[in-house]
């Protein structure tokens, strides 16, 4: 099992469920109210949504072609 994902879409699957369960456990345990809090979410919010831009703005269209000598798997 990896620890790290590779993928974009896992990336932003970890990404989202880890602001979504810090959310839910600060409220669970009453530290929401706290500044430092609010902050680290907002700012972990913030570079998902900086990582989620820079994602689309470097996307793009990967064309499946043939190579120079195709292979002939039919034999």
């Amino acid at each position: 099992m990896k620890l790290i994902p590779s993928s974009k879409d896992a990336i932003a699957l970890t990404c989202v469920t880890l602001i979504t369960l810090g959310l839910f456990i600060s409220g669970l345990c009453g530290v929401l109210d706290f500044f430092i809090i609010k902050v680290v979410l907002i700012l972990s919010t913030l570079v998902l949504f900086a990582v989620a831009t820079n994602c689309a703005i470097q996307n793009y269209n990967k064309e499946n072609r043939l190579e120079d000598k195709p292979q002939d798997d039919s034999n």
